[in-house]
């Protein structure tokens, strides 16, 4: 493997680890920041799905000419059902803290919430895979750097998700090192996940405008399911929406300069 295949596939999980690691600087996330910390990685990630994966399904897709619009709308769709299914698997849980059983309700809410982390990063880690596939395809217009691209732009927005897993787990009593390593492992199934798709996505190179929707449908459900709530919820405040479009021109930035 190549230093650049190497990086955008450990370049993700490095993001979850430094984010997690803020356990040992924050006992608690203020609302505020949590609302920043998902608008900008739901704005990384709306950037990310449009230039880094839907784009490049519509080069990859050239030459279906007026039907090229065909694997990225089975793409989108198989990624957005895929992603509710997860959600039907890990449902959410919804706590009253006055309750005698509140503590152990909100241990059991951060435990599903580090689950459905690692679930739903799988598809961010398919998502590089893809795009590394479709680099060192010969026959494929998608730069190396398109890979880098979205692998940094994934990093970003682990960062935040990693703190926020591993606060909200010390938050319901486990400790602090446990805490920051659930959050750790949350995000260790993106360079699985890259891994096993860059080399079955070799094997199917007809399918990869497929693939790269797929997972910019799964990646579009996260930002619209888990992000855009989170960034709203509250008092009423524009921080999650400012820190959206911050992190949406940042990663479309660093797409075209990479790109």
């Amino acid at each position: 493997m190549t230093t650049e295949i190497i990086f955008s596939i450990i370049i993700p999980f490095i993001g979850t680890i430094l984010g997690s690691c803020c356990i040992y600087l924050f006992k608690r996330l203020d609302d505020k920041i949590v609302r920043a910390f998902s608008g900008f990685a739901g704005g990384v990630m709306f950037a990310a799905s449009i230039w880094s994966l839907i784009i490049p399904s519509f080069e990859q897709a050239s030459n279906m000419e007026q039907l090229s619009f065909i694997p990225v709308v089975v793409g989108l769709w198989a990624g957005f059902l895929f992603l509710m299914l997860l959600d039907k698997l890990v449902p959410h849980t919804h706590c009253n803290e006055d309750e005698p059983e509140g503590l152990k309700c909100k241990l059991k809410r951060s435990t599903m919430t580090s689950l459905a982390v690692a679930l739903h990063n799988f598809p961010e880690g398919l998502a590089v895979g893809v795009v590394l596939a479709s680099a060192t395809n010969e026959s494929s217009s998608v730069p190396i750097t398109m890979a880098i691209a979205l692998a940094i732009g994934i990093a970003v927005q682990n960062f935040p998700e990693g703190a926020i897993v591993s606060v909200s787990m010390n938050a319901s009593g486990t400790n602090k090192h446990k805490s920051c390593l659930l959050g750790i492992l949350s995000g260790i199934v993106e360079p699985i996940g890259a891994l096993i798709t860059f080399f079955l996505a070799s094997f199917i190179t007809p399918a990869l405008p497929y693939l790269l929707c797929f997972a910019a449908g799964a990646m579009i459900y996260v930002t619209i399911e888990e992000l855009i709530p989170e960034m709203v919820k509250g008092k009423h405040s524009h921080i999650g929406t400012i820190l959206f479009a911050i992190g949406f021109t940042l990663m479309m930035i660093l797409d075209v300069l990479l790109g």
